[in-house]
């Protein structure tokens, strides 16, 4: 034919063009159908998201903004950006004239250092959460010892904490830090932390000290969409996040900023924001290249579902489901820090049971149950934190209930237990209890037998996207 054969015109399927990557993927389709998927920041995208992230769109490089390309070709690479700028003003229920959105960066860290360039520059003042207490890498995290982040190493940072008393953010005392620090940005957001954020609190500390508000409502956009937690839109300047996490779409990012009059000056003349240019800019040139057009499709395609009463629905289960994982731990001894939660995560304090995140994180993985180790406030090890991170929302996709977590939470029990028991005949060290945990004949027995019975629960539960892939 013309043109050449099949093999020439790159027509072959990755079972036949690649054996060993099709065998690996399919292994971990396995997995995720198998094993139980606790880790908050994780989801499964629908299968029209992954069609999105698996087509054409791929092959286009398009530098620039619609209408404003490096690149020719860029006709329908436009509309497909356009579209996704509407639905996520639509999603949010922002006005174009109060709002804009890039939707080009990459994903939540690199929309971050977008912000942080275009509005502080170059060793310029932040406040963000700190780490251990529920914080994330990109609002600046560093320790007494060393610059771990990038955002700490190219921006001034200093940390906000929790108030040890309730296990929640202490405003009063980030006012009085801010007052003495005099940051230019200080940001609203979490990665590991239970609770709603007081976001009018957070701006009147920032009008105080002349910074900009920004949001990370990575961990809760769509929570945020569905109206089940508090929108940042109403007093922050710029609201970031990821697209992958309650949202159910691709792994990207997206950064929101206000546009329009910011206020009028004594003399009647206005003053608008001037926040477009400047994030537009660092986004591209500043930091990244092309975008990847592909991924802003399935954000798109995502934000079309989450615009729907169905998406909603699914958020509500999402939180009802954490609520119960939280009560079913609190009634089996464990210590959640601040006590419970009001969103999609519970954080879970190891710490009064003599342990640690790193051995429970372990015997779960081996057991079949997917969470993540997580430093807890007071925390001076990130690589043997005090607890581990368990979310509802990868579940919940699958059309898990509040009995079914109650079933999840007598798995994460018994292998806790089982964590106690490998530590109370082992060595002090994280890799004598691993050695333990993988070669004691009488302890792979135990292990067994509990992913017999996670696998046998997990595999009865559907599976968003592809059947096999």
């Amino acid at each position: 034919m013309a043109g050449g054969d099949k093999e020439w015109n790159l027509q072959a399927d990755i079972s036949v063009d690649d054996p060993e990557m099709h065998q690996l993927i399919q292994e971990e389709k396995d997995r995720q159908r198998k094993c139980l998927e606790l880790i908050a920041s994780e989801n499964f995208a629908s299968k029209s998201v992954l069609q999105a992230l698996g087509s054409c769109l791929n092959n286009k490089y398009s530098e620039g903004q619609p209408g404003q390309r490096y690149y020719g070709g860029n006709e329908i690479i436009d509309k497909v950006e356009l579209l996704c700028k509407k639905r996520a003003l639509e999603a949010y229920g922002l006005s174009s004239e109060e709002w804009g959105v890039n939707v080009q960066p990459l994903s939540g860290s690199p929309a971050n250092f977008a912000v942080y360039t275009a509005l502080v520059g170059p060793h310029g003042r932040i406040m963000g959460l700190h780490l251990p207490e529920g914080g994330h890498l990109s609002h600046g995290f560093m320790t007494s010892n060393k610059k771990i982040s990038a955002t700490s190493m190219f921006f001034e940072s200093f940390p906000y904490k929790l108030d040890p008393a309730t296990g929640q953010i202490d405003y009063n005392k980030l006012a009085e830090n801010a007052q003495l620090f005099l940051p230019k940005l200080i940001v609203a957001g979490i990665s590991c932390y239970s609770r709603h954020l007081d976001y009018k609190r957070f701006r009147e500390i920032a009008d105080e000290n002349g910074a900009y508000l920004v949001a990370d409502m990575a961990h809760v956009s769509g929570l945020v969409v569905a109206g089940l937690a508090p929108s940042p839109f109403e007093h922050c300047h710029v609201v970031t996040t990821t697209t992958h996490k309650t949202l159910r779409g691709p792994r990207s990012g997206m950064i929101f900023f206000r546009k329009g009059v910011k206020k009028i000056l004594p003399n009647g003349e206005k003053e608008m924001y001037d926040l477009e240019q400047k994030i537009n800019e660092a986004v591209f040139p500043g930091l990244q290249g092309g975008p990847h057009n592909h991924q802003i499709a399935a954000v798109a395609v995502a934000l079309k579902q989450a615009n729907t009463p169905q998406f909603k629905q699914y958020q509500q289960q999402v939180i009802t489901n954490a609520k119960v994982m939280a009560k079913a731990l609190l009634d089996r001894g464990y210590t959640l820090v601040s006590g419970g939660t009001d969103n999609h995560l519970c954080w879970v304090d190891l710490r009064p049971l003599k342990t640690d995140g790193a051995r429970a994180e372990k015997v779960l993985e081996e057991i079949g149950v997917a969470v993540n180790k997580n430093t807890c406030p007071g925390d001076k090890s990130a690589l043997k934190p005090g607890g581990i991170r368990l979310g509802t929302p990868a579940l919940t996709s699958r059309n898990f209930k509040e009995n079914d977590f109650i079933r999840v939470v007598e798995f994460i029990d018994q292998g806790i237990k089982l964590a106690l028991k490998i530590q109370a005949s082992s060595g002090p060290t994280l890799k004598e209890f691993k050695i333990k945990l993988m070669e004691d004949s009488d302890i792979r027995a135990q292990v067994s037998t509990l992913r017999k019975q996670v696998e046998e629960f997990a595999v009865t539960f559907p599976m968003p996207g592809y059947d096999t892939w």
